[in-house]
């Protein structure tokens, strides 16, 4: 099953003609790095029966050593999830504002938590045709209860060895990879081995995804493929989240570091490499 869902057939699976137990929970994830904070977004305005989830306190832990977003203890997760209406069976919508990472967030870590159905509205807000809500939900408790371990997961130590021995790929933007910015950790380049392949490239100027034979052949490039052992970190484990979505739709399972730089760099003793070149 893609992970995607036009705003069209969202609409259609929202209809009167589908059964209550079939009809998608939706979560509004809207944020940004630095704000503004998505709340008041969501209250000016979402999708009719959308829960809003704070990808900071609800789809990660505080940061620390481990990050700034490094993975939500799994029964506040759990309790998280519930409080919204998230059930086993019952499929779910994630959302944001078009630029698709908080969304992946919450699509990867509902995935690897065991949910089976989760998909991302394909362009965020911006696709969706309809009437938009400004009133608050109280949707029925949920029966979810997560079951950690259904994508893979890499440690330091592992992204470390994927450099060397599969792919590793640097989600970030290209001249952070570089080293020659770096808006927010302390330190500037990536993980020695590691290969620059910016998020932003995974989608259109309307924020859609590109399509699969596109998204499928930019990772060959990169030497991510179909039987390589491929693994992704950004700055904190967000738009490393929608590189493995898009890395999935191109048919490429692909392990998230969720720790990512801002972990790696906790740590001085790790190397860094800066420049163009992997390193």
């Amino acid at each position: 099953m893609t992970a995607m869902i036009s705003a069209a057939d969202l609409a259609r699976a929202l209809g009167p003609g589908t059964p209550p137990h079939e009809r998608p929970v939706l979560l509004d994830v809207r944020w940004r790095l630095g704000g503004p904070p998505g709340r008041p977004q969501y209250a000016a305005g979402h999708l009719p029966g959308a829960v809003y989830v704070d990808l900071d306190t609800e789809l990660a832990a505080p940061p620390g050593p481990g990050g700034r977003h490094p993975l939500p203890d799994p029964e506040l997760f759990g309790a998280a999830m519930r409080r919204a209406g998230v059930s086993h069976g019952r499929p779910v919508v994630v959302y944001d504002d078009g630029q698709g990472w908080a969304a992946a967030r919450a699509w990867w870590l509902l995935r690897w938590a065991g949910h089976p159905r989760v998909r991302v509205l394909d362009g965020g807000l911006a696709a969706w045709q309809g009437a938009l809500d400004t009133g608050v939900p109280e949707p029925r408790e949920g029966d979810f209860v997560p079951a950690p371990g259904a994508l893979p997961v890499l440690d330091a130590d592992g992204a470390a060895r994927l450099a060397r021995e599969g792919v590793l790929l640097d989600a970030r933007a290209a001249e952070r990879y570089r080293g020659e910015v770096e808006p927010i950790d302390p330190v500037g380049g990536h993980i020695p081995g590691a290969v620059s392949a910016p998020t932003t490239e995974n989608a259109g100027a309307d924020g859609r995804l590109r399509p699969r034979e596109e998204l499928a052949a930019r990772y060959a490039e990169l030497g991510a493929g179909p039987g390589v052992a491929v693994g992704v970190y950004c700055g904190s484990g967000v738009s490393a989240a929608h590189a493995v979505l898009a890395l999935a739709e191109a048919g490429v399972e692909a392990a998230l570091y969720p720790g990512s730089w801002s972990e790696w760099t906790a740590d001085p003793g790790r190397p860094v490499a800066t420049g163009q070149e992997p390193g």
